[in-house]
């Protein structure tokens, strides 16, 4: 457990420094306004001891588990109000979780509707995992005859089509060519 002071300290370090290599104590203590670097060294220890800072290839960072949203044991219900629960779970990283660092994975924004059947709508900000082929149901991003679309996947036989999830949309049935670029991981909406 660690103090008040000590929370603060490793929330400012972790706001200035996140995801990189902690720097030497000296520009700790110059950036945080410190008189001594035995101030940060103090800190630095307690927070060590407290699982917060991670020592990695001889190089200190801040413990990923500590990025990310909290996300809670107890759902919300959508219904009916029920007592919230003060109970954490874990922290959630977006990066983390969907890989988002990994040079597999990437992320658009979806421009139209034709999806919007299984929720996924305009603006989205949609997870590839990049990949050249795909099972049938898979929600892909796919190259068809020049021109990429997010489309369902659909494959019997020697047959393969395309399928929007919205009626309002026609199946596409490639031409001359159907590339697969990757697959449907999750899906990001800002409200």
């Amino acid at each position: 457990m660690i103090t008040e002071k000590q929370k603060l300290f490793f929330e400012k370090l972790k706001k200035l420094y996140g995801k990189d290599p902690i720097p030497s104590f000296e520009k700790i203590a110059h950036d945080f306004d410190f008189n001594h670097k035995n101030s940060v060294w103090q800190y630095f220890n307690k927070l060590k001891e407290a699982g917060l800072i991670k020592c990695v290839d001889n190089r200190f960072y801040i413990n990923p588990e500590e990025f990310g949203a909290i996300l809670y044991s107890s759902p919300v219900k959508a219904g009916f109000p029920s007592p919230a629960e003060d109970y954490i779970e874990k922290r959630v990283s977006l990066d983390q979780d969907f890989k988002l660092d990994s040079p597999e994975t990437f992320v658009f924004k979806v421009s139209g509707d034709s999806m919007s059947g299984i929720g996924i709508y305009e603006d989205d900000m949609v997870i590839i995992k990049k990949q050249s082929s795909a099972n049938s149901g898979d929600i892909v991003l796919a190259n068809v005859d020049g021109d990429f679309t997010l489309k369902t996947f659909k494959k019997e036989r020697n047959e393969v089509w395309l399928v929007p999830q919205n009626p309002n949309y026609p199946i596409i049935k490639p031409v001359s060519e159907l590339l697969i670029f990757g697959i449907v991981t999750g899906v990001v909406r800002k409200i």
